[in-house]
């Protein structure tokens, strides 16, 4: 293992360690059926098992009930850009959206294809440097919900609150930091996530949705499309991303097993806190793209002075063991993506890198 880097990539992601060598070791014969995982039967009570414990131990770990559904939905997070306003974007309603960053705008692109839209708030005009604040959100009349990106991945903002939406369904992308936080998941409609970030390989998303979002779609939605197909046959309609599954699961298990959303939480910000104490005690050499109220958890974006610098930093850094450090053509410069399963280490041997260049290079 002694060639394992620190893997800083946003999506796909760094998984822990404990849970690759437990896909390692049963990868050719899980519970001694002969068979790996990836070959047994959807419909197997093996199987069965493994669907059914990963729903229990997120409702447990997001402290729901019975209220909600968990469903396993293939097509990624940006399927439900599509999927929600299908579902939920009846005539004469209208869809709300917060737009603070990339995906976010792209989810109100894909609104807009389906039915009437509103822009809430926006951070647009900073270049999505900060998210907007409670009393920034202006919801239209009629709207159908609110659709809010929780952490913005590309430039590096996160919701440090729950917007207060008075009675509108609030429906949340939570791709990159799901299960990264305690958050009052009951203030929640709807919340969904593709598993490449923060909870497993790519493959599927995990949507968790209150039962009553469900009981009254419209007829003219194609089956696979609905999320009641998906709740009255417990995402097992069709063939579900049955591997995808099995280690979202042991990711799950491996948060709770490690102290759960409160010990997640308590580390994320340790480990955050290394990486932006570096960036702001560099006297400018290093520049964080988000405002500092708004800073993500779990991606940390920053510029350097010149962009062939930005470069020599990504070659060095390849070269040490830091890998996934280039940060998104739409802001340039650096990202570090340090979901739960990044170590503190690797945290720290990123900022002691970074003391090293700036040395080096001012």
């Amino acid at each position: 293992m002694n060639n394992r880097i620190f893997n800083f990539n946003a999506g796909p992601a760094v998984l822990p360690l404990e849970v690759l060598q437990e896909a390692q070791a049963e990868l050719l014969n899980f519970q001694n059926t002969g068979m790996s995982i990836m070959e047994i039967s959807h419909r197997s009570k093996p199987y069965e098992a493994v669907h059914n414990q990963a729903i229990a131990d997120i409702k447990e770990l997001m402290k729901l009930g019975d209220d909600y559904e968990v469903l396993f939905i293939q097509g990624g997070a940006s399927m439900q850009f599509d999927m929600i306003p299908m579902n939920f974007l009846t005539a004469g309603k209208i869809g709300n959206y917060v737009v603070s960053g990339s995906f976010a705008k792209k989810a109100l692109k894909e609104g807009k294809l389906f039915g009437a839209t509103h822009i809430a708030a926006s951070s647009e005009e900073s270049n999505f440097t900060y998210i907007p604040k409670q009393e920034d959100i202006k919801l239209s009349d009629n709207a159908a919900y609110l659709h809010i990106c929780y952490n913005n991945t590309i430039f590096g903002t996160e919701w440090k609150y729950v917007p207060e939406t008075n009675g509108v369904p609030l429906i949340a992308d939570m791709s990159s930091d799901m299960l990264s936080r305690p958050v009052d998941f009951s203030k929640f409609s709807m919340i969904y996530a593709g598993a490449q970030k923060n909870l497993g390989p790519s493959g599927v998303c995990l949507v968790v949705i209150r039962k009553s979002m469900i009981e009254n779609l419209p007829e003219n939605i194609a089956a696979m499309l609905r999320y009641d197909t998906y709740a009255k046959n417990n995402s097992l309609y069709n063939t579900p991303p049955a591997f995808g599954i099995y280690m979202l699961g042991k990711v799950v298990r491996w948060i709770k097993n490690n102290g759960g959303l409160e010990v997640m939480a308590k580390r994320n910000a340790e480990k955050a806190a290394i990486i932006y104490d570096a960036i702001d005690n560099s006297n400018g050499f290093y520049r964080g793209h988000a405002q500092k109220e708004s800073r993500s958890f779990m991606n940390a974006t920053f510029r350097l002075p010149t962009e062939e610098l930005e470069k020599q930093f990504i070659t060095e850094a390849t070269e040490k063991g830091l890998g996934g450090l280039k940060g998104h053509r739409s802001v340039g410069g650096l990202r570090a993506s340090i979901y739960n399963a990044m170590p503190k280490a690797g945290c720290q041997a990123l900022a002691d890198f970074m003391v090293e260049f700036q040395r080096k290079n001012s």
